[in-house]
Formats: structure tokens, sequence, C-alpha cells
């Protein structure tokens, strides 16, 4: 994963730069900001990566900005840093989806062993969100008629059943059926099933 970013967000310059020395020792690529509000008036980058953030810095807080991170279209895993372990802090953190709370002095090791847990992560959840956004894409192209049939299949509805309901011919619901299938990428009856749950958990109108 070498296009990966590893940003780095601690007030600490001294600390901040041997980290940062570290990673790229290391082969990451790095970005480094003094504060919470150098993150936030740049642009979203949205190349992959994750953020190593110190909790306690002046202005907004380190929380505050995993906050921030998380309303982004492909938010960014969070490792989180701090000189002393702070227990509240920590659940906070680890609740809202941090992938782990180290304490400095940073052990190398663990560090490096945390970044790329959350490279691995990072790039599941892409993949995980593109694949949604695919399926989302290929689920609007459908017609309305597509939809009606969709519903009736996926509802355990046989053919016959479902041209009587429609006022259709029955040939005419396997030609439906068919297009769905292709469209969605389905081969069997249960995948569509499958999607039909995705679109009910997310709310999806159909």
């Amino acid at each position: 994963m070498s296009e990966a970013i590893i940003h780095v967000v601690d007030d600490d310059a001294s600390f901040r730069t041997a980290l940062v020395r570290l990673l790229r020792t290391e082969g990451y690529a790095v970005r480094a900001y003094a504060s919470v509000g150098e993150v936030l008036i740049e642009p979203e980058c949205s190349a992959p990566g994750c953020f190593i953030l110190d909790v306690n810095m002046p202005g907004p807080t380190g929380i505050e900005l995993q906050i921030a991170l998380a309303r982004r279209a492909d938010p960014p895993p969070v490792i989180f840093l701090s000189g002393y372990l702070d227990v509240p802090t920590t659940v906070a953190a680890m609740k809202l989806g941090a992938v782990d709370f180290l304490t400095k002095p940073i052990d190398r090791a663990k560090l490096v062993a945390t970044v790329e847990g959350a490279l691995v992560a990072d790039r599941a959840a892409r993949e995980r969100r593109s694949g949604e956004r695919t399926f989302r894409v290929r689920f609007e192209s459908l017609s309305d008629r597509d939809r009606s049939v969709f519903d009736r299949v996926t509802a355990g509805l046989p053919n016959r059943e479902i041209a009587e309901q429609l006022g259709i011919a029955e040939r005419t619901v396997k030609l439906h059926r068919a297009r769905v299938m292709e469209r969605l990428g389905a081969r069997t009856v249960p995948e569509l099933v499958r999607m039909a749950d995705r679109l009910a958990a997310d709310g999806s109108e159909r």
C-alpha cells in the first residue's frame, strides 16, 4: 500500500519531528501538522492512510478531530497518542472507532504494527464502501418495473404470482428477473435476497 499517507498531528515539535523521521525510515509517506486547525483548513486528502493524533493539543483536541474525520466519505483510521494513560479519554476514543491508543514514549515495533493494522483496515473499509457505491449505482439503474419484480422475487413469490400481481405475462417477468440479476451481478436468487437485506438495512427506498 505504497500510496498510503500517514498523517501525524502533534503540537510537540520535537516529538512530531522524531515520529515523522521514524515513520519515513520505515518507508511510509508522511504529512505532519502542529494542530488540528492545520488539518481542517487543508482540502480533504482522498488517498488511503491513517491519522496518528495526540489527544491533548491547544485548540481543538484529537477527539474533536476524530469526530470531524468520521464525517468524511472515506473516514481514515485513527491512532491516538498520549503522554499518559487517561482511561476515560481512551474509552471515549475507542468507542468512536479508534484503532489503538498508544502512550509516549512510543515503542517502535508496536507503532509499526499498529500502523500496518490501520492500513489494512482502511483498505478493507474502502473496498467495502466502493462495493456499496457500485451496488447503489447498479440498483438505481433499474427501471420501476425491474424494481417491482426485484421486490417480489426477493419476497419469495413465484413468477406466475408476480405476473398476476403486475398484470404482465409470465415470460415478461422472467425477462425482468434476468435483467435484474444481470445488472446487479447476482447469479442466484439467494444473492438477490441478500442484496434486498442490504437495502433494508441501510434504509434505502425502493
